[in-house]
């Protein structure tokens, strides 16, 4: 079996504009020629950054990706509606821009740092009644949004240019930067659309380390590509870590329970065998204390 056939690990792409995060695992899917090849958080087409794209089984750890927080710089564009809260859509309201003083901006900007609580974009990828809700708003359906739980950590201006506005937001995954420039456009009266978005970091992967798909392009030409594929288990440092017997892990890998007294009480548990390879995720077995289950296991 090639190297590419055998790679399970994390590449942290920054997405080029007019992309879709599709896109960009495509692209990586006919580099290495790999099928299983996939993403952690969504990047909508005009956002450029970090991108999470996962190889091989790397994918089974894509939830533990998405859970760290994100850094974005946005640009707003104040004065102009779209349908779809970003430049790509249609205008539906434009108004005259009155002299904003940075003092009215930061008045709004305080408004919006103790949300809890965000509509998301009638055009996104989120799921209500069993289907995306861009593609209800394609066919011109109206839906009543319901709002979802999020953390705004952040929300800096870094500059004030009429019309464009700067921010620097950190946030907590699955807040939509777009909704944050329709709510700011609807407190100032002038209405705005994101018109230039970059992921700085997700978790902690940052931008200063992510290699563009032309250096990947490049790599896998020259054959050196494996020197960006991030382990697997990177995903996962944040779980509590115990190392176990061969013996053990093999029971583990055949889906058996294992009884593991003294471990570390948080679900799930990363397993390693003693010459330092993960096995698998484990979790509490239920009504028997001190035994635990298989939750992922890994053939790496």
């Amino acid at each position: 079996m090639s190297d590419k056939r055998r790679a399970h690990g994390i590449f942290n792409i920054n997405k080029p504009y007019g992309l879709t995060s599709h896109d960009v695992v495509a692209e990586v899917r006919r580099l290495l020629d790999v099928r299983r090849v996939g993403h952690a958080g969504t990047l909508d087409p005009i956002a450029t950054g970090v991108l999470l794209v996962c190889v091989g089984q790397a994918t089974r750890v894509a939830e533990y990706l998405m859970r760290g927080e994100k850094l974005y710089h946005a640009t707003f564009h104040l004065g102009i509606e779209t349908d779809t809260y970003d430049a790509t859509g249609r205008v539906v309201r434009e108004t005259p821009l009155p002299a904003l003083s940075v003092e009215e901006i930061e008045r709004a900007l305080e408004q919006l740092r103790p949300m809890k609580q965000q509509l998301p974009p009638p055009f996104s990828a989120v799921r209500q009644g069993g289907e995306r809700l861009y593609r209800l708003a394609r066919r011109g359906i109206a839906v009543q949004l319901k709002p979802r739980s999020i953390e705004i950590i952040a929300l800096e201006m870094r500059a004030w240019q009429p019309p464009l506005l700067t921010l620097e937001v950190r946030c907590s995954p699955g807040t939509y930067v777009r909704s944050l420039a329709h709510d700011l456009g609807v407190l100032l009266g002038v209405g705005a659309h994101v018109c230039a978005l970059q992921r700085r970091a997700s978790g902690a992967w940052r931008i200063e380390e992510a290699i563009t798909l032309e250096q990947l392009r490049t790599a896998v030409v020259q054959g050196e590509w494996m020197q960006y594929l991030h382990p697997l288990d990177t995903a996962l440092q944040d779980l509590p870590r115990l190392e176990v017997t061969e013996e053990m892990a093999m029971r583990v890998t055949q889906g058996q329970w294992v009884s593991i007294p003294d471990a570390p009480a948080a679900f799930p548990l990363r397993i390693y065998t003693p010459d330092g390879n993960l096995r698998a995720l484990l979790r509490p077995a239920d009504d028997k204390p001190g035994w635990w289950q298989p939750d992922k296991v890994f053939l790496l």
